[in-house]
């Protein structure tokens, strides 16, 4: 894929960062010539230096060609910009990081295929830290109706040893509740389980839940 991304501030240039070492072709548009020269040499990627919603300088870019465009600019307003032009330009995926919500209709009405809001992240971390200290990272889906939680087992929990076919018979295992992910040590890869999979000590876990689930389930693996 080819991957643009429209602002190299902290969060065009750290996702840079995150995505230099897949597969995909990146490129940073940006009006900063620092910004733009720390790109092509500390990342490694293409910096075009120039506005993001000229067209001028989009064309130079590749836009034409862009499979994915990250609207990362410093205005919400410079980004509905953004996103009016890529969809234009018939770029497939349009994400943008959005500050204000008042922005979220226009984005989806000008074309936006993902809206980000920084501001909802942020809140929702923070939340999450204070109610459920336990939990490692925790993301919402589906306007907050399944929860996608990342958990480490307990020392001398009551499920280490146990697999997860037992697990799922467990009359105080929350219905429809799955454990999606597990990685046996901080050093191993996470694998996709299964019933045959036994939880081991210090252990980490994926699981999916609905919210009014959520501390049923805490209180189950803890």
């Amino acid at each position: 894929m080819y991957v643009l991304i429209c602002g190299a501030g902290m969060m065009g240039l750290e996702l840079a960062k995150s995505l230099i070492h897949s597969s995909h072709t990146l490129a940073i548009v940006d009006t900063d010539p620092l910004a733009c020269q720390y790109a092509r040499e500390k990342i490694g990627i293409m910096a075009f230096e120039g506005s993001a919603v000229n067209t001028t300088t989009l064309l130079e870019a590749g836009i034409r060609k862009a499979d994915a465009i990250i609207a990362a600019l410093r205005e919400d307003a410079l980004n509905l910009a953004m996103v009016t032009l890529s969809k234009h330009y018939g770029v497939p995926q349009i994400l943008v990081r959005m500050r204000n919500p008042d922005f979220d209709e226009p984005y989806r009405l000008a074309g936006a295929t993902h809206i980000i809001s920084t501001t909802e992240l942020a809140i929702s971390r923070v939340v999450s830290a204070i109610e459920y200290p336990q939990v490692d990272a925790m993301m919402h889906f589906e306007q907050g109706k399944v929860e996608v939680l990342k958990l480490r087992i307990p020392e001398k929990c009551s499920i280490v040893g146990r697999s997860l076919a037992e697990l799922a018979q467990d009359p105080q295992f929350p219905p429809g509740t799955l454990i999606i992910g597990y990685q046996a040590h901080t050093h191993e890869d996470l694998i996709i389980p299964n019933g045959n999979t036994v939880l081991e000590n210090g252990s980490t876990i994926l699981a999916v839940t609905k919210p009014d689930l959520l501390h049923q389930f805490l209180d189950f693996v803890s």
